[in-house]
């Protein structure tokens, strides 16, 4: 097998077309012709990435975030890009294609927290937003207390009284808060929400929470994993789940 085959499969499951145009999916480092028998998946290109891959001893990294996306004007030493050249090391990057796509990171955050009857919503960028319902109605504060232990993570958020329709965007999609309104969410589930949309969100009475980026993503890889197992049952995946940033509360 090549990073090729990888690479196809991937883009079978997640077409490049699909993905935003301000995006940068794709193999974005690497020969794709090289063999690979070892595969490590994580949603960045990070130091520590790097280093479990090199402990593993992987040919391949998968990411959901491209490790190059503004345009390069140079490579050097000190840089993430020069380090996987150097260390001969491939990756395959699936970003707003991966958002979007079925069985993608939106459909895999709505199974986290257990949605039924969940649908793709048009958002005017493909269908980034997903809508569903829980299976039963949900205090407002309860289903904060049960996003953080379903993505252990620290959540924010505005909002009270009784939930069931929920609207969701992976990463950061606050600014999709007037859609979820329309479509008639008593809540949307996102991360990076700024100050001014948690006000708009409680003067329209729609509950906002704020689940962190790393943490509203990161749920995709495990299903990833075992989707690309089933294809390559001769290959060895590995899931690396740490993050080099690391973001504290204070409680």
């Amino acid at each position: 097998m090549t990073v090729n085959d990888i690479f196809a499969y991937l883009c079978e499951l997640f077409p490049l077309s699909d993905a935003c145009d301000f995006d940068n999916p794709g193999l974005l480092v690497g020969d794709q012709n090289k063999p690979v028998d070892r595969v490590l998946l994580a949603l960045d290109v990070t130091n520590t990435v790097l280093d479990r891959a090199v402990e593993l001893g992987v040919q391949l990294i998968v990411t959901h975030h491209p490790v190059i996306f503004e345009p390069l004007r140079n490579v050097c030493a000190d840089s993430l890009v020069y380090s996987l050249i150097k260390k001969d090391l491939s990756v395959i990057s699936m970003h707003t294609n991966m958002d979007i796509g079925t069985h993608g990171v939106n459909d895999c955050l709505a199974q986290a927290l257990g949605l039924c009857n969940v649908v793709p919503v048009d958002d005017g960028h493909g269908f980034l937003i997903r809508c569903g319902s829980l299976k039963e109605p949900t205090d407002a504060d309860d289903f904060a207390a049960f996003i953080g232990r379903r993505l252990d993570t620290a959540v924010k958020y505005v909002g009270s009284g009784v939930l069931q329709k929920i609207a969701l965007c992976s990463g950061s999609g606050a600014d999709f808060l007037p859609l979820a309104q329309q479509i008639g969410a008593d809540a949307l589930v996102t991360a990076d929400v700024k100050h001014h949309q948690f006000l708009e969100a409680s003067q329209h009475g729609i509950a906002l929470y704020d689940a962190g980026h790393f943490p509203s993503e990161d749920v995709v890889l495990e299903p990833l994993c075992r989707m690309l197992e089933g294809r390559f049952p001769e290959m060895s995946f590995h899931v690396c789940h740490d993050s080099d940033i690391k973001i504290c509360v204070n409680i």
